[in-house]
């Protein structure tokens, strides 16, 4: 029988993580290549699911990810990572990446935005539950309504191609 975890607001697991890029990163037009940015948008996020969790969570789905500008190299890359939603065993968390260049204490600049769906799971690799998310203020209950329209959008693409998948 499973512990039954009280439910836990997104402050709770909310986190910031910050890196400096480098040119090993860089694309062929010098900016940073935009996997690097996604694979950082992802580690911030699994760190999210994990702790809001209990334990090991893994990365289902990538449902948007938008790039608003270059990363460049020698750039500070910041996330802020939240979760926004969760179900039965899955959550979503949504993540803010920003950009500053590392020699200058100018703004951070808005560079992306990305929303992941974590599946928690348990030693042999099934879906465990998850705690209920507690909303603590009117942005938390804007992001858990747009995140639940994310999720029937998926759910419904998903009946539609399988559906079409039976038409000869």
């Amino acid at each position: 029988m499973s512990e039954i975890v009280a439910a836990r607001t997104p402050s709770y697991s909310r986190i910031e993580l910050a890196s400096v890029t480098s040119r090993v990163q860089a694309n062929l037009l010098g900016n940073i290549h935009g996997g690097e940015v996604v694979k950082l948008a992802d580690s911030a996020a699994g760190v999210v699911a994990q702790r809001h969790s209990g334990g090991p969570a893994v990365t289902a789905a990538l449902d948007e990810m938008a790039f608003l500008e270059p990363v460049r190299v020698g750039d500070i890359v910041r996330t802020f990572a939240q979760i926004n939603w969760v179900g039965s065993s899955s959550m979503e968390i949504g993540v803010r990446i920003e950009t500053q260049p590392w020699d200058a204490a100018t703004e951070w600049r808005h560079v992306g935005s990305a929303y992941f769906v974590f599946v928690a799971i348990d030693g042999a690799g099934a879906a465990r539950p998850v705690p209920a998310l507690e909303p603590e203020n009117e942005a938390d209950v804007r992001r858990m309504r747009e995140a639940g329209i994310r999720r029937a959008h998926r759910l419904a693409k998903r009946q539609e191609i399988d559906a079409a998948r039976l038409i000869p």
